[in-house]
């Protein structure tokens, strides 16, 4: 296949792409679509309920704010995926220009969600407060967030003011990557990378975590055991 029609192909995929929001939405029949709002609204509810009193009584905007940034971002994935299965058929005996297809629709997907999440982190703010907005990402991505740092300081209760602070920092990163992901796998998946990050970071600053891992499990072990014997 020669350059000009690879780039051909290209862009009549891209502009599948770039249609996202009603190329994702049509393809489905109306019963999935109403289903899907039905389960992502649902999921919204339940992260509204965690924020207490919103400013101006706009909990019901918030949730719906919630539930269709679920279905924005379903759409872009969908339209990437579909997108990238096409590439995959179309160059089955070119696997260099399939590879590179997929990492350019790839990026294209990214900048979408990329602005897709700054519209959506600003109109949360125009209604929550700072803590809330946090709240709202906690509660996208599982609460691994607050999970993780509280086991940190958990596992390493000797841990210094900026060594917490930079795990914290890790951790507030991977959960604004975690928010745009299409599953759950793929958004514990990021926690995993940055978790590897903060090993590291700890391990070059002289921590044991193998060591601090297993000493952390035998101290909850005999919290444990304690407990039982009240």
């Amino acid at each position: 296949m020669n350059r000009i029609l690879k780039n051909l192909v290209f862009c009549a995929l891209t502009i599948v792409a770039a249609s996202s929001s009603t190329f994702a939405q049509e393809k489905a029949t109306s019963d999935e679509k109403i289903a899907y709002r039905e389960v992502v609204t649902k999921r919204a509810d339940k992260i509204v309920a965690d924020l207490g009193v919103i400013k101006n009584g706009k909990s019901t905007e918030v949730r719906d704010m919630i539930a269709q940034q679920y279905i924005d971002l379903n759409a872009i994935h969908d339209a990437r995926n579909a997108a990238i299965k096409e590439v995959k058929q179309i160059y089955q005996e070119d696997k260099e220009e399939s590879k590179a297809s997929i990492e350019r629709l790839e990026k294209r997907a990214d900048k979408k969600l990329y602005k897709l999440h700054k519209k959506y982190i600003s109109k949360l703010s125009r209604n929550l407060s700072a803590e809330q907005v946090d709240m709202v990402k906690d509660g996208m991505t599982y609460k691994v967030l607050p999970i993780t740092y509280s086991g940190y300081q958990q596992m390493l209760p000797t841990l210094t003011s900026e060594q917490r602070k930079q795990i914290l920092a890790y951790l507030t990163e991977a959960r604004e990557h975690a928010m745009d992901a299409e599953s759950s796998e793929k958004k514990h998946a990021w926690f995993g990378k940055y978790k590897g990050k903060i090993n590291n970071y700890l391990s070059a600053a002289g921590i044991d975590m193998n060591k601090a891992s297993k000493e952390w499990q035998q101290r909850i072990k005999e919290e444990a055991a304690k407990k039982e014997n009240n």
